[in-house]
């Protein structure tokens, strides 16, 4: 599953985002993608709050990370959200940062777990959520 035309979020970098150089504290981009993250999916109607009322949780499973050049204070950035990978009960994003000039700054993978709310085990990833995603990956291909 593959999007030729993936989500993205605007971001500003603010001082509270930065080391005391000015550059974008390593740990921030995380917050970014999961920004993103959640904006993709609530872009597609999938409201993660409503989940939770239907004992749906997700959990981050694990993270690949490369950091490429540094983001500094005021930077406008792009952080990018594309499922490449949708199983059973997780998807797999590809995620980047680029900044105005689209070179990317920080790319990685994220892997995210469907569970249940009150035992935290792995469950199916709700139809209609993959019916959307899958969706709006032929309509961006």
């Amino acid at each position: 599953m593959t999007e030729s035309h993936p989500f993205y979020l605007p971001v500003r970098v603010y001082i509270e985002d930065t080391d005391a150089g000015g550059i974008v504290f390593y740990a921030n981009y995380l917050k970014y993608f999961e920004r993103a993250r959640t904006e993709y999916v609530r872009s597609l109607g999938h409201e993660l709050r409503r989940t939770m009322a239907h004992n749906i949780n997700y959990v981050v499973h694990s993270v690949s990370l490369r950091y490429l050049q540094a983001a500094r204070l005021d930077d406008q950035l792009r952080v990018y959200a594309q499922v490449s990978k949708l199983a059973r009960t997780y998807l797999v994003f590809k995620q980047w940062v680029s900044d105005e000039s689209g070179h990317t700054l920080v790319e990685g993978e994220v892997k995210v777990a469907c569970v249940s709310l009150d035992s935290g085990k792995p469950r199916a990833l709700p139809g209609e959520f993959v019916e959307r995603l899958s969706l709006h990956a032929k309509k961006t291909a």
